[in-house]
């Protein structure tokens, strides 16, 4: 059981670099390509078509890879009153509750969101440009889906030493 708990951590550390890639990259990305479309449009009268609808789209794949993030670090919104008051046992037990509780909804999500990107990818819907739509919202059941393993591993396993998660 420990060394598959070593390669949990090890694999969500390689995720979360993964995830810190993309969101550098992404965050990137938007912010050239809004500040080309700024000076097309201000010096130029003209714009990209299609640069306003992926930037829209961008914000929800960085919200998504932002969570996704914040909760492989244990950074994400927690409202828990009780655990200020509670002895470092019942802590513990309360954490994986509310674990628990958050992999349950993250799993209903990703199914969901899931469900709308097969029905996206039937339908054959574009965004922009050709864009698929159903490429576009892949995001939500992948964000989703991570999400619940992160909580439901937050559970069940040991928390990791300081500075390791």
């Amino acid at each position: 059981m420990k060394r598959f708990t070593e390669l949990i951590y090890i694999w969500s550390k390689r995720l979360a670099t993964l995830e810190k890639a993309l969101l550098t990259l992404l965050l990137s990305s938007m912010i050239l390509l809004a500040a080309i479309q700024i000076l097309l449009r201000n010096g130029f009268s003209s714009g990209i078509s299609w640069a306003d609808p992926a930037l829209r789209l961008s914000v929800l794949w960085i919200a998504l890879l932002g969570a996704m993030a914040a909760s492989g670090a244990g950074r994400h919104i927690h409202i828990d009153v009780l655990s200020h008051y509670l002895p470092e046992r019942a802590k513990r037990v309360n954490r994986r509750i509310t674990n628990i509780f958050s992999a349950l909804i993250c799993a209903t999500l990703a199914w969901h969101a899931g469900r709308l990107v097969h029905y996206e990818w039937l339908d054959g819907a574009t965004l922009f440009s050709g864009f698929p739509a159903w490429l576009g919202a892949v995001i939500l059941p992948i964000g989703f889906g991570i999400m619940s393993c992160r909580f439901l591993l937050g559970a069940l396993l040991p928390q990791p030493p300081e500075g390791d998660a």
